[in-house]
């Protein structure tokens, strides 16, 4: 059976859509590389996803334009599109990794054909770079530098915590940085609090005797704070079989910006209660009038400790923001299998066939690494799960 020719065509834009729903998955590859080496990479990153995802709906017109109005799209390349959004962003954020930015956009562009097409792309991108800059321009506004906790004359160690300054940015969703701020961390008299410190002085001891091989291996995967583990997660999605290129950039926006909610939701959390790491509050064990607390006074944990207060696991946050999206845009299909690599386990790719173990792997492996307490871990879930659904709803994942 002949198919008439409006369905011809409808057919033949679909496939060509999802043979090209790649070039935002590796623009997004490029953008977390380059981002890590600069000041903030989340905000970078979110910034980033948010203009690529606007340029390409405003030619693809998938999805409501009602977030911005780009101007004429007729024609425009979504290569050449998602290069210049991602390029503008990186210069303006990075520009110390100009060099950088610039051999990734000059490498892309050269496969793509000099037509007018590349122009009226690369104009395109640019525009939605400049109105998502725009849009953002003040989400950092003053902002009070750290201040050590002393008594005057009374030396602190003179390293300055770090993510003190994102709990100030202003949210892209949440109402305010505070919106899902948790309940306290246990009383350190309770037996909670008892369960969490005797578990992780075994667990996540660099010298434990009882964490297995295979802990340890999820423990230094988990070591890394940077985003790039976590849109690995998302690009084993994106490259899954029946995508296309707008679908995979308003994912990749979603997940984004919910990075970017969820940082400055944990950050805020965190300086808001100063609670311990382990490795300060088992070294002072003697001192929590906990009587099943028993004081060790060289415990070490597995990996170097963050430099911020403990409360609440930003990691765990991220895994269950993530999962949260995914499962959003899925819909009732099911989810592929996941899988990502981690910059703190060269070599090593980790996969898994249900979203849950993800969430609950990440969680055990800060556990495993001696630097989150498992209350953490689970306030932390509840956490990403709240600002997955509300970033959700902003970009009508359903």
């Amino acid at each position: 059976m002949r198919l008439p020719r409006f369905q011809l065509g409808v057919c033949t834009l679909l496939v060509s859509l999802a043979a090209r729903a790649d070039v935002v998955a590796d623009w997004a590859d490029q953008t977390t590389a380059i981002a890590d080496d600069g000041p903030n990479t989340v905000r970078t990153m979110a910034l980033a996803q948010s203009a690529v995802y606007e340029a390409v709906n405003a030619i693809t017109s998938r999805y409501p334009h009602d977030r911005v109005d780009l101007g004429p799209t007729g024609g425009a390349s979504i290569e050449a599109a998602v290069a210049a959004a991602s390029r503008a962003v990186l210069l303006h954020e990075t520009p110390a990794l100009k060099e950088r930015t610039e051999a990734a956009y000059a490498q892309a562009l050269g496969k793509i054909a000099e037509d007018d097409a590349r122009t009226k792309g690369i104009g395109l991108g640019e525009r939605a770079a400049a109105d998502v800059l725009g849009k953002h321009a003040d989400d950092i506004g003053s902002i009070e530098p750290y201040r050590p906790l002393t008594t005057p004359g009374v030396y602190v160690p003179t390293t300055i915590p770090q993510g003190w300054s994102f709990a100030q940015h202003k949210p892209w969703f949440m109402k305010s940085a505070a919106q899902f701020r948790p309940d306290p961390p246990p009383a350190l008299k309770s037996a909670v609090w008892a369960r969490d410190y005797n578990e992780i002085k075994a667990l996540g001891s660099a010298s434990s005797t009882v964490r297995t091989a295979e802990q340890t291996q999820i423990a230094r995967f988990w070591a890394t704070s940077l985003p790039d583990v976590y849109m690995g997660v998302v690009r084993s999605v994106a490259i899954s079989g029946g995508r296309d290129v707008t679908r995979n950039a308003r994912l990749y926006a979603a997940v984004a910006a919910a990075l970017n909610d969820a940082e400055i939701a944990a950050q805020d959390a965190k300086y808001h209660y100063n609670f311990w790491r382990p490795i300060t509050a088992i070294r002072n064990g003697d001192r929590d009038d906990n009587s099943a607390t028993e004081r060790d006074p060289d415990w070490t944990p597995l990996i170097t400790t963050p430099l911020n207060p403990e409360y609440p696991c930003a990691n765990c946050m991220y895994a269950s923001m993530v999962v949260v999206i995914l499962h959003a845009d899925a819909g009732s299909a099911a989810l592929p299998t996941l899988s990502t690599v981690s910059n703190t386990a060269p070599g090593v790719r980790r996969q898994w066939s249900r979203s849950e173990d993800l969430v609950q792997e990440v969680s055990l492996g800060r556990i495993y690494d001696g630097v989150h307490f498992r209350t953490s871990t689970e306030v932390g879930n509840r956490m990403g799960e709240q600002v997955g659904k509300l970033v959700t709803t902003a970009y009508a994942l359903h």
